[in-house]
């Protein structure tokens, strides 16, 4: 997919949304715990994160450990047979393996169906294939617009292996951001304006501080499904 590259540099003065209580253990070590989905969420301004609200989700703890344990045994053979790339032919990855995926067995099936019913309208046509990508531990992702010609309206993503973090910034004010803390085994969905007129990125584990906490970034595979174009 062409992507479009937007490098961004911004000062940070993060504001919070608290909305229902949820928590999550796996970012405990990082002193991160107790915290509520909403809480997952940081921003430039209390006003761009209640405005997103709806457009930008992070929902912790949406698959087990064990139907984590299913996806890497479908997924880990095949990855393995591949090198991590450094030089991504639009520059948007860098330490990275990617695939595709069209069929799946029950357990993860299962999994991926729940996730369609949760993130995306009722009625919207899926790209067929599921992608996978594999981040190695010092790869990361750089500021991006995914193209409206080949993505539609929502992206959904699970991240499997390593707590991360997602960075939004809008495309024509670089002064508007958001932060989503991605804890392992959590489902992001991006939608709408948040989809295409913020850039996104996946942080290096040098620079994955959340609200003024270290998060440790390791390997991290995200398995991620998108709608197509209306």
């Amino acid at each position: 997919m062409k992507l479009l590259l937007l490098v961004i540099q911004r000062i940070h003065t993060p504001a919070v949304y608290v909305g229902h209580r949820r928590c999550v253990s796996s970012c405990a070590s990082n002193g991160l715990s107790p915290l509520r989905d909403d809480a997952l969420v940081v921003g430039s301004s209390r006003e761009l994160v209640q405005a997103l609200g709806s457009q930008v989700q992070v929902k912790t703890a949406f698959i087990t450990e064990e139907e984590e344990g299913a996806f890497l045994k479908e997924l880990e053979p095949g990855l393995k047979k591949k090198r991590y790339e450094f030089d991504h032919w639009d520059d948007a990855i860098h330490g990275f393996r990617e695939t595709e995926r069209v069929s799946w067995g029950a357990a993860c099936e299962d999994v991926l169906n729940r996730l369609r019913s949760v993130a995306f309208p009722a009625g919207s046509t899926l790209l067929g294939p599921v992608h996978i990508l594999d981040l190695d531990k010092k790869g990361y992702i750089k500021p991006h617009i995914d193209s409206v010609k080949f993505c539609g309206s929502t992206i959904a993503g699970l991240s499997l292996l390593s707590d991360s973090i997602m960075r939004l910034v809008k495309e024509d004010a670089p002064n508007e951001w958001l932060d989503l803390l991605l804890p392992r085994r959590s489902l992001y969905i991006l939608r709408d304006e948040a989809r295409h007129k913020f850039t996104h990125e996946i942080l290096k584990d040098e620079d994955s501080v959340f609200n003024g906490h270290r998060v440790p970034r390791l390997r991290r595979i995200s398995v991620i499904c998108r709608n197509l174009p209306s």
